[in-house]
């Protein structure tokens, strides 16, 4: 079976749903390990419910990101996983550690991407006056967000909504599409090929297989 270590930094929401979706059968593969950069991330409460090891690494203990991401990488390839999935892992990546998992690492970002990279994209799209937001699931690549989108989903943003409001609307879908997108990593339907994400031999187009 498919091994998969999953990367977090705060509650784990989305590693609930993918252990969810591992016992449930709907991914064809085991969570082998979750790592967080926080001691104190529930994420970490969470893989230790459901019998998987947890790790937190603390990046104060090393001189400086490059040691720390090596230390990682060190960490996880003791799991020797067919995947790394990030879900919430708020640490910027140096390009050494993406170049040891290319083609294998997936992550979730909270934006209709190649809108809003980076944080707070709930409120960028508030402030901003957008009437729709969303969620894609990408591969990752040295740049920041910016990898090949596969799969996105829209939400709506209505009037006098607050931050929460769009938070919740946008991780009920990431809940449904990073369990869906995982599975079709590790049955092999899903691929990255000259820098463009790929589905059962099809090219994605840029915004990936959207998902309304």
């Amino acid at each position: 079976m498919k091994k998969i270590v999953v990367l977090i930094s705060g509650q784990g929401s989305n590693l609930q749903a993918l252990i969810d979706a591992c016992q449930q059968g709907q991914i064809s593969a085991k969570i082998v390990a979750v790592f967080s950069n926080k001691a104190q991330a529930y994420g970490l409460q969470r893989a230790k419910a459901a019998g998987i090891a947890a790790h937190a690494l603390d990046a104060n203990a090393y001189q400086d990101r490059a040691a720390f991401d090596a230390a990682l990488a060190d960490a996880i390839d003791q799991y020797q996983p067919d995947l790394v999935v990030l879900a919430g892992y708020m640490r910027i990546l140096n390009p050494p550690f993406v170049q040891r998992y290319a083609g294998r690492m997936l992550n979730i970002h909270p934006s209709l991407l190649p809108k809003y990279p980076g944080l707070h994209t709930h409120r960028q799209a508030i402030d901003n006056g957008d009437s729709e937001h969303g969620t894609s699931v990408h591969f990752v690549t040295e740049q920041l967000d910016g990898g090949p989108v596969i799969l996105q989903a829209k939400v709506p943003i209505f009037p006098g909504d607050e931050e929460d409001d769009v938070i919740a609307r946008v991780q009920t879908q990431e809940h449904t599409l990073y369990p869906l997108v995982v599975n079709w990593f590790v049955t092999g339907r899903l691929v990255i090929r000259e820098n463009a994400a790929w589905l059962d031999g099809e090219h994605l187009p840029a915004p990936g297989h959207a998902a309304d």
